[in-house]
């Protein structure tokens, strides 16, 4: 028995499935899982002693690769003077300016624990600004595991088979209205059959819990010009991609597109685009937090004003602002601050969905490769996906067999046919060029 197995084994006869995320149990690829034991730039080190070159950068927060130097350090230092405080502390008012600096759609912002916190608070926020009780999410998108969001959520409840979870009272799914991501008829329907009681819409920008999905053009303006008409809270769930694609997150990334000229033309752009892909509210998390646990929402002052102790919306945490997470993040949104490295990943993602799509065509299989930036999915279907429906026409056990291909080779991907995969800036050189091979051999083995 392997040291993980041993690990695995124990695990089972006192932690729920033996893990504590479901999707860390490989049930939809097989097999056990592997413990780890250490992390270092682009590679894992496994409980018994193997390197694994590491597409899921802790699902998201890694963009500087495990264990950086400059990270460590910064805990190091912020530990010298205690854990945590249960008092306001300097990191937290140094982590809020950092963020409202970098959004432009932030103007107050209010840090907690996690990105489930984030986004519950915010739907809480939501519904006491507008005094209306009905959201709108998007089939296939996950927001994490509170329970107004656990209808036809993405990520761990997906791979499962369980997009909807026992324990949600039907009371609380009734106040939930799920529609198809990408369907802009849907949204006018919905709207029209519940005029007057949608607090908010809460939508990640770009779906990374179903497996990378982007939206459609103008499908997002849409949303804001939808939510402007109706008196609506728009709400980005950017944990995922929030400084992950750009330092303004897919809000950040659009925008710019926005204000480059026309290709034909010296024409200004518009105040009013500027404006299009500005959500009322951001939910924030991971990179934040440098890998330690973190959450922030944030948004108009006017609603965040409605939160206590300055309004009746409550909100708290014990360790919300903590010191050594407040650390570890600060530091994380500095180097990229210096670095900007995101067109360097952007090539890298290219890099690695290129050699995968080269190797598809010359084995003749159908495969979907989404990408920005540095995240990016491979659905095994020749249908292009758009949202939840197509995502599963992806066949996952096709998608099973490469994932054990591609471990065998040394390269770790996400354990499920619905996740992102995520890039760091240490995937350089030899890692992303060994990484191509080992997922290219794999298409070729199927």
């Amino acid at each position: 028995m392997t040291t993980s197995e041993n690990l695995f084994a124990r695990a089972k006869q006192l932690i729920p499935g033996g893990v504590n995320s479901p999707v860390r149990a490989f049930r939809s690829v097989g097999g056990a899982p592997f413990f780890t034991k250490s992390a270092h730039g682009a590679t894992l080190v496994t409980a018994d002693g193997r390197e694994l070159i590491d597409f899921v950068c802790t699902w998201g927060p890694a963009i500087h690769g495990h264990n950086h130097p400059r990270i460590r350090a910064a805990i190091a230092a912020a530990l010298e003077h205690g854990t945590s405080f249960g008092t306001p502390n300097p990191y937290e008012v140094e982590m809020a300016e950092l963020i409202v600096k970098f959004f432009p759609s932030i103007q107050k912002v209010r840090l907690c624990n996690s990105g489930t916190e984030a986004t519950m608070s915010a739907i809480r926020l939501a519904r006491g600004f507008t005094k209306r009780d009905k959201i709108v999410k998007f089939a296939g998108c996950y927001h994490g595991h509170s329970d107004s969001l656990l209808v036809a959520a993405g990520s761990g409840a997906l791979t499962h088979g369980h997009p909807d979870s026992a324990g949600v009272p039907a009371a609380f799914a009734r106040e939930t209205v799920v529609l198809p991501y990408n369907d802009t008829a849907a949204l006018t329907a919905a709207f029209a059959a519940n005029a007057g009681q949608i607090a908010c819409i809460i939508v990640e920008p770009y779906c990374g819990n179903v497996g990378f999905i982007k939206p459609d053009d103008g499908y997002l303006q849409f949303l804001r010009r939808l939510c402007t008409q109706h008196g609506t809270v728009l709400i980005f769930d950017e944990v995922m991609t929030g400084f992950r694609l750009h330092k303004a997150g897919v809000q950040g990334l659009l925008n710019d597109e926005l204000s480059k000229p026309p290709a034909t033309s010296g024409s200004q752009l518009s105040t009013l685009s500027s404006k299009l892909y500005s959500p009322d509210l951001t939910c924030l998390g991971k990179i934040i937090g440098g890998g330690l646990p973190v959450g922030a929402f944030g948004g108009r002052a006017d609603i965040m004003d409605h939160l206590a102790p300055l309004g009746p919306v409550y909100q708290a945490g014990t360790l919300s602002g903590n010191p050594l997470a407040m650390a570890a993040g600060i530091e994380s949104l500095k180097m990229l601050d210096e670095l900007n490295p995101y067109a360097r990943l952007d090539q890298l993602g290219r890099q690695v969905r290129d050699a995968v799509l080269a190797a598809a065509k010359k084995k003749g299989i159908p495969v979907q490769a989404p990408q920005a930036g540095s995240m990016f999915s491979f659905f095994f279907t020749p249908t292009p996906v758009r949202d939840m429906a197509t995502a599963l026409t992806s066949d996952a056990k096709v998608f099973g067999r490469f994932f054990h291909a591609c471990l065998a080779g040394g390269v770790y991907l996400p354990p499920s046919a619905y996740e992102a995969y995520f890039l760091s800036t240490a995937h350089e050189g030899k890692a992303v060029d060994r990484a191509c091979e080992v997922m290219s051999d794999a298409i070729q083995s199927l």
